[in-house]
């Protein structure tokens, strides 16, 4: 719906959005009428190198010093003041600019291709900065727990972490993987998985006497363990721009040389192993772990079996321990056998006492057989 920055500037379909980019930089210029457009573009000058070493295959857009800059002003300023509006930050009397479901603008801030450097939308919101706003960094984060219901999504969290100086945030998609990940504990092993191929998906596990729980309290949507038989698993809502921000998020991962551990990357990896078919699916939803709002069954499959295709995982796989004991616990025979026995004769109270009557029946009709050729003996 709505371009940010150079890679879909000259894309003809996403022209309707333009009239609603000048009617937020019209707003954006009322909050300092000391300045104009001009002062805007002329600041930007000023880091213009400095922007365009944050994107590679535009050296034509960047031949161009005044039009790149008008751009970063034009979409800078709809982004600023697109979050202020959806913090409630508008002129009294006034109507929002954009009516519709924000969910689909805020998908396509969401997309890697389509980002300012977060320097340049802070700058934008400092020059216009009313005494007593909270800072660009905070207005993000809020902005953020509106659309992602993910743990640590919370205005609170903002403090907890060292990224709240806006100099270390790269773009939106960055404050987002920050707040899913920041304060997960690394996991030190002398295994090296990199590639849990062998691992069985849920339903296989659950034929093995595996069982399944949702994390109660949960503080990361990565807190995946697996003792004793039981996996549990943080609560995952799946709506219609889930794909899309995870797969974003994974694409950053993927491209990103400092990003360490990649949580997303392994966590689809995890969930595309462990999901094979709606009968998966259908399973984890059964437990909790899982809140389908996309359709049937298949879909939440085919979604996790898309994203974790050529995703690359590493020596530091997150989820390397439960797929090893998950393995381990399968390829125990009594395991199997237990679960089975389980399956067939205690599936329900009905079928469980069926089976304990019966096997008391066989007891007695045993002893009293035994009996019957015992007492003549005796006498």
């Amino acid at each position: 719906m709505v371009s940010i920055g150079p890679y879909h500037k000259k894309n003809t379909q996403l022209g309707p959005m333009k009239k609603y980019k000048l009617l937020y930089l019209r707003r954006f210029l009322k909050r300092n009428e000391r300045l104009d457009v001009k002062s805007y573009i002329s600041e930007l000058e000023k880091v213009k190198e400095k922007v365009l070493k944050c994107y590679e295959d535009i050296e034509k857009l960047g031949n161009d010093s005044h039009e790149f800059c008008e751009m970063l002003v034009f979409d800078g300023c709809f982004v600023v003041e697109f979050i202020r509006e959806c913090g409630g930050i508008y002129p009294k009397g006034e109507d929002k600019v954009i009516n519709v479901n924000h969910s689909y603008i805020f998908r396509d801030l969401m997309l890697l291709e389509n980002q300012l450097p977060f320097f340049v939308l802070n700058k934008l919101h400092l020059m216009t900065k009313k005494d007593g706003e909270l800072p660009f960094a905070i207005l993000v984060n809020t902005f953020l727990t509106l659309f992602v219901n993910w743990p640590k999504m919370t205005p609170e969290s903002f403090g907890e972490t060292e990224y709240c100086n806006a100099e270390n945030i790269k773009h939106l998609l960055h404050v987002v993987h920050i707040f899913s990940c920041h304060g997960n504990p690394m996991k030190n092993s002398e295994d090296h998985l990199t590639s849990p191929t062998a691992m069985p998906n849920a339903t296989e596990l659950s034929e093995a006497g595996v069982s399944y729980a949702k994390v109660r309290n949960m503080t990361s949507l990565f807190d995946i363990k697996f003792e004793n038989g039981l996996m549990t698993i943080p609560y995952f809502l799946v709506v219609d721009g889930t794909e899309t921000l995870l797969r974003n998020l994974i694409a950053y991962e993927q491209q990103s040389s400092d990003v360490d551990p990649t949580y997303f990357s392994d966590y689809a990896t995890f969930m595309d192993h462990l999901i094979d078919s709606e009968k998966d699916v259908s399973l984890l939803c059964q437990k909790g772990i899982i809140e389908n709002w996309i359709g049937d069954d298949k879909e939440v499959a085919s979604l996790f079996n898309k994203i974790g295709k050529g995703v690359t995982t590493y020596s530091n796989f997150y989820y390397r321990e439960e797929i090893k004991k998950a393995i381990e616990h399968r390829e125990k025979p009594w395991n199997r056998m237990k679960a089975s026995l389980v399956r067939n004769y205690f599936s329900s109270p009905w079928v469980g006492a069926s089976t304990v009557a019966a096997i008391i029946l066989l007891i007695l009709t045993t002893i009293q057989t035994i009996l019957t050729f015992t007492g003549p003996l005796k006498k």
